[in-house]
Parts: C-alpha cells; sequence; structure tokens
C-alpha cells in the first residue's frame, strides 16, 4: 500500500473517528489497559477522567502509537482512526501522525522562530507528497495562527523564539503548528495542567473554537474543566472502560457508582 493510498484510507470520515476494540496494552509485565472498547464521535470534544494510573494517557498515546516506541509494550486489539485500523502493518507511521495531532502536559514548541514552529511539519510533509494546506508559507503562518486566536498577539513577532511566549501562548501555538497538515483529531494530554486560570480558559475557549472542524480527545484531572469543555466523557478506572456518557448526564445522573464516587471526590 503506497502513501497516497494510506492517505485515502484514513481520510474516511466514519461516524466514529476513534474505534478500539478489545485493545490491552502491557508495560512488560504489567497490564495497563483491559479490553478496551471505545468508540469516539467524529467532531466532537470527548473528554477523558479517572484517577492517576487508569489508563488515560496510555490509550491516549496508543491512537497516535506513539507508545510503541518502547520496546518493552506490547498491545493486543485494534484502533481504528477515520474507519482504518492504524495498527495494521501496511498502515504507514508517518500518515497515522498526520491525522492524529498531539498535545502535551507542558508545551513543547520548537527553539525556532514562531513562524518556522508553524511551517515545520507543513514543510516536512510536503515533501513527502502529502495532503497539505496549500498557500504561500505567510498565508499558512497567518491562518494556523488565526486559527488558534493567536495572531493578533504574535503577528509583530513571528521572527521571536516560540520559547519566548508565555505559557499559554506556547499551547497555543503547538495546537497552531498541527493545523497546516489536515489533521483530522487532536489528542490533548492535560493541555492546561501547565497554565494559570486566564491560560486554561483561553485554551478551552479554543476548544470550543475548533469544535466541529476537528475531533477532540481531552485527557484531564480537572473535573469542572471535563464538565465545561467537553461533549462526551469518558470515566476510567483501573485499565477499564467504566462508563461512556454525554458529559451532563455523566455528572448529573451517572450511570455507575464508581463514576458518582469519583466526580463527588471521594477518592481518586
Amino acid at each position: 500500500m503506497n502513501t497516497h493510498q494510506t492517505a485515502a484510507l484514513l481520510q474516511a470520515t466514519p461516524e466514529y473517528a476513534i474505534d478500539s476494540q478489545r485493545l490491552n496494552l502491557w508495560y512488560g509485565t504489567f497490564q495497563a489497559l483491559y479490553d478496551v472498547d471505545l468508540r469516539i464521535r467524529q467532531g466532537l470534544i470527548t473528554s477523558m477522567i479517572g484517577p492517576s494510573g487508569c489508563g488515560k494517557s496510555t490509550f491516549l498515546r496508543s491512537v497516535n502509537r506513539i507508545n510503541e516506541r518502547l520496546g518493552y509494550v506490547r498491545i493486543e486489539g485494534s484502533i481504528h482512526v477515520m474507519g482504518e485500523n492504524i495498527y495494521d502493518p501496511q498502515v504507514e507511521l508517518v500518515q497515522v501522525r498526520k491525522q492524529v495531532g498531539m498535545v502535551f502536559q507542558r508545551p513543547n514548541p520548537l527553539p525556532i522562530s514562531i513562524r518556522d514552529n508553524i511551517l515545520f511539519s507543513h514543510r516536512l510533509h510536503a515533501k513527502g507528497g502529502g495532503d497539505v494546506h496549500q498557500g504561500t508559507p505567510d498565508e499558512i503562518v497567518e491562518q494556523s495562527l488565526r486559527q488558534v486566536l493567536l495572531w493578533d498577539q504574535v503577528k509583530d513577532r513571528l521572527t521571536r523564539k516560540a520559547t519566548e511566549l508565555s505559557l499559554e501562548e506556547q499551547q497555543k501555538l503547538c495546537i497552531a503548528r498541527l493545523l497546516p497538515v489536515k489533521p483530522k483529531m487532536l489528542l490533548m494530554d492535560e493541555p492546561c495542567s501547565a497554565l494559570d486560570p486566564k491560560g486554561t480558559e483561553a485554551v478551552e475557549e479554543l476548544l470550543w473554537e475548533l469544535r466541529g472542524q476537528y475531533t477532540i480527545l481531552i485527557v484531564t484531572h480537572n473535573m469542572a474543566q471535563a464538565r465545561r469543555a467537553s461533549e462526551e466523557c469518558v470515566f476510567m478506572l483501573m485499565g477499564k472502560v467504566v462508563e461512556h456518557a454525554r458529559t451532563d448526564e455523566m455528572f448529573v445522573t451517572p450511570a455507575h457508582r464508581e463514576t458518582a464516587d469519583y466526580i463527588e471526590g471521594r477518592y481518586g
């Protein structure tokens, strides 16, 4: 299967952006995920909650195949992204990473200019003949920064190092640099944990701006944030999915006692 065929498969638009089936994962002899069947609907913001070590970040990192870089990780089952099993040997890893953008807990801009941060992945994928945003470099930079509500703040300092930005601005930039390669979804692993309340509010506002254009899956330990910033919510406990429902329903009338105990702060 060549690059264009793989890209075509990954660009399908089924109802579910992510569909995992009997997903099991081990770190050495420790099992972190148990038969995870989880369907994340296309175009929505879905939050993942649960105590530390319950498997949230492990699941997230499995969706863009970061975990497999560790030699002691073993995975069974499947994860379909936009209808294609990303663990099929014929699927090219570069196309998976292009379709699935990842944002980490702490902003990690490259130590180069703001402008070059935006263009870095675009240039990389364009060389490989991939489907990326068209236009001049200046147009790509402006469009990406406008999408993350950052253009007005940085338009006069695009040649400055990205590491000189505030943490909030750096995190927005990390999201912006994913957009020129046309990802289908954005995975966010506690993207506000390093931010102050004002920065957190700004990133949450951005999530709603991006909603519908991208499928967004966000891991958070902040119950208030999960309630404010998502449409559906997944509760995990000890490597298993306990509950997956509309966010408003889960926080008002959870279906499982374990979910209610966690939301109400009785453990975790």
